[in-house]
């Protein structure tokens, strides 16, 4: 299995390249210049691993929650090239990939949606697999809670850090905050969307859309003045 993944929803951006069991990653610094940086590192990657387009069984995006310049970046991206070799694409929501880095089989990922909301989403592993609980929300902190039917979760994401004090609060004794600074990765976007080009669930590039969330992406005056910042 040779999968592309793309992931620019934070400056932290990278791509990879899975075959089989061998993953090559690169990171994209600098949140500006990824619109610039991205398809000139996808050529020289796919160059250096002597691999072209026609050859790879899919593209995998990271799409999202997160920023929407990224998000939207990285869903045509991968359209683009798609559409350029024949291949379907898979969006992984980027909630999800960082569930990966988590340790146990109960993990709570929260990432800061700035404008005083977080997204937050709670998976179990099954069989090494994150399996979504409930849904995906996008709220302010003081507003989270732990999944009611278990105790015991391993929280990933940059949330608990910008918002650790609230949520430690919110979470109690069932929650352990154990990856504040974990990023999204290339690597495990790819991971996951390689599973599901084998099962046959890749889309045809056309129908690849970003995973919002949230429908805005800036606060009204009024709202910002609710919050305690400026008009």
């Amino acid at each position: 299995m040779r999968i592309l993944a793309i992931e620019t929803s934070s400056e932290h951006a990278s791509i990879a390249l899975i075959c089989n069991d061998e993953i090559t990653e690169r990171t994209l610094e600098g949140h500006a210049n990824h619109s610039e940086k991205l398809l000139p590192s996808v050529r020289e990657l796919l160059a250096d691993s002597a691999i072209g387009l026609h050859q790879l069984d899919g593209i995998a995006f990271g799409a999202g929650p997160g920023a929407f310049t990224g998000l939207r970046l990285a869903c045509a991206a991968a359209q683009g090239l798609a559409m350029g070799a024949g291949l379907g694409v898979v969006g992984v929501c980027s909630l999800e990939a960082l569930s990966l880095q988590g340790e146990g089989d109960a993990v709570l990922v929260a990432t800061d949606a700035r404008m005083g909301e977080i997204y937050t989403a709670a998976y179990e592993m099954l069989d090494g697999a994150p399996a979504l609980c409930g849904a995906i929300a996008c709220i302010p902190p003081q507003e989270f809670e732990l999944p009611p039917h278990r105790r015991g979760w391993f929280g990933v994401g940059s949330a608990f850090l910008v918002h650790r004090e609230t949520l430690a609060e919110r979470g109690g004794t069932g929650l352990q905050i154990g990856l504040p600074y974990a990023r999204v990765r290339a690597s495990d976007i790819g991971r996951l969307a390689a599973v599901r080009v084998a099962h046959g669930a890749a889309i045809q590039p056309e129908h690849a859309a970003p995973l919002y969330v949230r429908n805005k992406v800036a606060l009204t005056t009024e709202e910002r003045r609710e919050r305690g910042g400026r008009a």
